[in-house]
């Protein structure tokens, strides 16, 4: 009897024992937040509660419709610590089928189990013999299974089962605790994230909407390029280069004049701001219309708000070259409708005229050359285009007469202008000048027609003249006759010497090219040594040049020796 007694007070003591430590366990499980340790924190202690070889826990796949191992410890298997039950296989796998706690103290033995392969292989490998197992309920939804085992023949007592179930209800409030935390801790940063990126989102929507403003007041006051420019990289930095649909450079702080065709046909393929080798491009466009593109280097690269404020940079810069081309094409027309005029009708109320060419910058009363160019293969408009910016940037006028392009231009050598036009455009140019005032404006622009058509008849395309380069074929077209001019040209060298010397080059000249070219029959006219002509035409060469007698420079000089001796008083 004395035997009971005191064997019912050590089993009070043993469970007053394993409460103080449940309920310290439930305590500590309290205090912890992660839920690895808390997990961690469960299988020790119901190693330790138990006395148990081995504890380890399983969760719930929900996915797959499985448990797998979570944690362990005592374990030395990592086939065991591996594993995976499915739901009924096994007694971890029954437990949380049924959610009904179960123990056996051999389990390779007991029949009741589900035996798969997987799992006898991984307990073997253990060498677990008696095993416990209890749910993990959250309500009626099992999360997973608390297991106990020890490597021998153990049975497990009721007292151990419930225990062991406490345990485990009060793990699995901690577990559904430290998930919610866990959950709670990651809506929260993914909160701070999105309020940080809401944060940058909306300070670059600020400084979109500022430099938006910003340009938007550039391009109502008038700003030119140049102001419109420094304010796209005082707000993104680097450099900034401001091209037209053919490449040529508007507006540039640090590179050499040059072209850049490439950048222009990059931005026109492209609807958004593209990233090209180090360089952000963005297309400056009028609809459909392509007008040039904007080019900006910076060693960083930019961000979403930024590509959208030079997006927004070449939208204020496709406005301004609309105002530019739509004040420069005002400008011509201007200037075209007064040239028009001074060629048809200089007489008409002249005051006014010469009015209206010093409201556009022109002085009707200093020398001006007028010059007619031949479009040839270029297309009108854009040649029409290219000679308005020439006159203007030489103030001078440009416009459109019965199909020809026409210039007047200031200077008063017109051989130089017209061979500059043709070059700087590529073209055919006939020009005539210098004028002397209004009235004579008709009759140059007449004479620079002329000159261009037998320019064109010639075959002379590409090149410019007036008709005194023409030679002879322009002293027969021009209106006025300037012999003395022409003679100069073809004979002034020897003339001027027999003038000085008192020679006969001239006579010699004459003689030798009556006699076919002769010397010897020459001699005979002239009743002088055939040496004496040798001497004398070796004379004209060095006086002419060694070319002279070539069939166009020869004809040149016959026509002049035929006129010389037709206006010489005898």
């Amino acid at each position: 009897m004395t035997e009971d007694v005191y064997e019912e007070l050590a089993r009070h003591r043993r469970r007053e024992a394993e409460l103080a430590a449940l309920f310290q366990t439930a305590h500590d499980l309290a205090a912890l937040h992660d839920l690895d340790q808390v997990l961690q924190a469960i299988v020790h202690r119901a190693r330790t509660l138990l006395r148990a070889d081995v504890a380890h826990l399983t969760l719930l796949d929900a996915e797959r419709g499985d448990t797998y191992m979570r944690v362990t410890s005592g374990s030395a298997s990592a086939a065991f610590q591996k594993l995976r039950l499915p739901m009924g296989a096994g007694l971890a796998g029954l437990v949380a089928q049924t959610a009904t706690p179960y123990a056996s103290p051999d389990y390779p033995r007991d029949e009741r189990f589900e035996h798969t392969r997987s799992i006898d292989h991984a307990v073997g490998e253990e060498g677990l013999v008696g095993i416990l197992g209890v749910p993990l309920r959250l309500g009626t939804t099992v999360v997973g299974v608390l297991c106990a085992a020890d490597r021998r023949h153990r049975p497990f007592p009721a007292e151990e089962v419930s225990l062991l179930s406490s345990l485990a209800d009060h793990a699995a409030v901690a577990i559904d605790n430290a998930r919610r935390l866990q959950e709670t801790r990651a809506a929260l940063a993914e909160l701070d994230t999105t309020t940080r990126l809401l944060r940058q989102r909306t300070t670059s929507l600020e400084r979109a909407a500022e430099a938006h403003d910003r340009l938007t007041d550039l391009v109502l006051r008038g700003a030119n390029l140049a102001e419109l420019a420094h304010a796209v990289t005082d707000v993104l930095g680097g450099t900034l280069m401001v091209l037209d649909v053919s490449g040529r450079r508007l507006f540039d702080d640090e590179q050499p004049p040059g072209a850049d065709e490439d950048v222009v046909a990059l931005a026109g393929a492209h609807s958004r701001v593209t990233h090209h080798e180090g360089r952000w491009i963005a297309r400056i466009a009028a609809g459909t219309e392509l007008l040039g593109a904007l080019m900006l280097t910076r060693a960083s690269p930019l961000d979403e708000g930024e590509q959208r404020i030079l997006e927004r940079a070449a939208l204020a810069t496709a406005v301004l070259l609309l105002l530019r081309r739509s004040t420069a094409e005002a400008e011509h027309r201007v200037r075209g409708d007064l040239l028009a005029d001074l060629v048809v009708s200089p007489h008409r109320d002249p005051e006014r005229l010469a009015a209206r060419a010093d409201a556009v910058g022109i002085d009707l009363g200093q020398p001006h050359t007028a010059v007619v160019v031949d479009s040839g293969e270029h297309e009108p408009q854009h040649l029409g285009r290219a000679l308005a910016r020439l006159a203007t940037t030489r103030a001078g006028l440009a416009s459109r007469h019965h199909g020809r392009h026409v210039l007047l231009l200031p200077g008063d050598n017109p051989s130089d202008t017209a061979r500059a036009v043709a070059t700087e455009l590529g073209v055919t140019a006939g020009a005539a000048g210098p004028t002397s005032g209004l009235a004579t404006i008709p009759a140059v622009h007449a004479e620079a027609t002329r000159c261009l058509e037998a320019m064109l008849a010639l075959g002379r395309t590409g090149e410019g003249a007036c008709l005194r380069d023409l030679g002879f074929l322009g002293l027969v077209l021009g209106e006025h006759i300037d012999l003395t001019g022409y003679l100069h040209r073809a004979l002034g060298p020897v003339l001027d010497y027999d003038r000085r010397r008192g020679t006969g080059l001239v006579p010699t000249l004459r003689a030798y090219f009556a006699c076919g070219r002769s010397p010897a029959r020459a001699c005979k006219e002239l009743h002088v040594h055939v040496n004496t002509v040798t001497q004398r035409l070796e004379r004209v060469s060095h006086l002419l040049g060694d070319d002279w007698q070539e069939p166009e420079r020869s004809l040149e000089i016959q026509l002049a020796l035929t006129l010389h001796q037709a206006i010489t008083p005898r």
